[in-house]
């Protein structure tokens, strides 16, 4: 089977699970359909997943990427986040009809002994890389990996202790792999639709609550990425001892590239992706990270 053939495999697997935990993500769909924007889900353009990591011996964005870097993306950009004490890279597809790739990865090592005592507490059973031993050429394997638990359950108690230093390490610790976000490419919908202030203000309509951290929409200083995201559905969670406790699950991102200023002027129809701003900006994603954090899950509405 084609390197691209299994690329999708992994590609649904990992959005079907997506799709059941964050249901956000269905109703965005209903609405678009609704409104005549699009008439079929696959006329959506997604502009990257993402994967949030810890970094810890045999795992991180060293052993995550060797998936993804298997399956012919291209690792780039280095992004440091230090207040939230990330390291992360972006990762361009193999073809346009896959999405860019975000790792992220906490610097575990920077943070306080008891906070890194609770999280190798769980990564020390790992003792070698786990992707060392997947077949990489098993797509259905590798979309089972990237959702089974790579630790035991965590208990509620040591996740709230985490969450008091480092929301990025209280949310890996329970969720691992699971796929933190995808993003719909705004700037290839229709007319009315294709700018993020008006799909903004598209989904607020329909009951969509915004990250509103840096304001709802991020904008990197050449003007030419705009993100914005919802606020990450809450998830009950199952803890160690059976307790449960409702924590921030995943999340939906928006993103519109505009055209870089050496190809404005190709007519709009004929623009392609690589006449696009391309990458990521630090300062829009380290707002776009807080779409978990408490600050925005329980904000008043």
């Amino acid at each position: 089977m084609s390197n691209h053939k299994n690329l999708s495999i992994v590609m649904n697997a990992l959005m079907t699970m997506y799709s059941e935990r964050v249901p956000d993500v269905k109703k965005i769909i209903h609405d678009i359909i609704r409104e005549n924007v699009i008439s079929d889900v696959n006329e959506i353009r997604n502009d990257h997943i993402a994967f949030r990591t810890m970094g810890v011996p045999h795992l991180g964005i060293a052993s995550l990427e060797k998936i993804f870097l298997h399956f012919g993306y291209v690792r780039k950009e280095h992004y440091g986040f230090a207040s939230k004490k990330l390291d992360a890279y972006w990762y361009a597809p193999p073809s346009e009809e896959f999405p860019r790739i975000f790792i992220s990865e906490l610097r575990v090592h920077d943070l306080s002994k008891e906070a890194q005592d609770i999280i190798y507490s769980y990564t020390k059973e790992i003792t070698s890389d786990p992707v060392d031993r997947l077949d990489l050429n098993d797509a259905v394997a590798v979309g089972n990996f990237l959702h089974q638990p790579l630790w035991r359950i965590p208990s509620k108690e040591e996740y709230l202790k985490l969450l008091e230093e480092s929301e990025y390490a209280a949310w890996v610790i329970y969720n691992r792999y699971y796929l933190n976000h995808y993003t719909i490419s705004v700037h290839y919908l229709k007319e009315g639709f294709n700018q993020l202030h008006e799909f903004n203000a598209f989904l607020e309509r329909n009951g969509i609550v915004l990250n509103n951290s840096g304001g709802k929409i991020k904008v990197s200083p050449d003007g030419l990425l705009l993100q914005s995201s919802t606020v990450a559905q809450i998830v009950k969670a199952s803890f160690a001892g059976d307790q449960e406790h409702d924590i921030a699950g995943s999340y939906v991102e928006f993103a519109e590239r505009k055209v870089l200023p050496e190809f404005a002027h190709i007519p709009e129809g004929e623009r392609k992706r690589e006449h696009l701003r391309e990458g990521f900006e630090a300062n829009n994603a380290d707002k776009i990270f807080e779409s978990t954090f408490t600050s925005q899950i329980n904000r008043p509405q």
